[in-house]
């Protein structure tokens, strides 16, 4: 999502046809937010080894799985967030709407929907992931 920026390759002298994640505030959210959980990611790495290295260790599994769960919530508030604004974007640039004389745009922008429309199901691959290290982080701290 955020390298969805395109610019037509025409233009007039005072104008020019761009479209960009930050033109709409709740794409602007969603990288924020994917970026947090993505950070998050490379930052549980050390938690995740020492929970290898000593499997009896519960401080840790329950670090992991406390922020996994706030991870999941900001996760799926920006997946959701964004999958409703781009659906609703979405249809618009692929079908305009005729009598508030807005023209279907992705013709011209070939790059942008289709980038956008993939971040945001990334984004619910991430939420269904998420869900998976939850219940393994959960049971492996009840075998402890």
């Amino acid at each position: 999502m955020g390298s969805s920026d395109e610019i037509l390759p025409f233009f007039m002298q005072f104008f020019q046809f761009s479209a960009s994640y930050d033109d709409l505030p709740t794409f602007q959210f969603f990288v924020i937010a994917m970026g947090i959980v993505g950070a998050y990611l490379v930052l549980s790495l050390p938690f995740s080894i020492v929970t290898i290295i000593r499997p009896h260790a519960v401080a840790p599994k329950l670090v992991l799985l406390i922020f996994y769960t706030l991870a999941l919530a900001l996760n799926t508030s920006a997946a959701a967030a964004a999958a409703a604004a781009a659906a609703a974007i979405v249809y618009l640039a692929h079908n305009g709407n005729s009598d508030a004389n807005w023209l279907a745009i992705c013709q011209q922008f070939v790059d942008f929907c289709p980038q956008s429309s993939g971040a945001v199901v990334s984004a619910f691959v991430a939420v269904v992931i998420f869900v998976i290290l939850i219940l393994l982080s959960a049971s492996a701290l009840r075998k402890v």
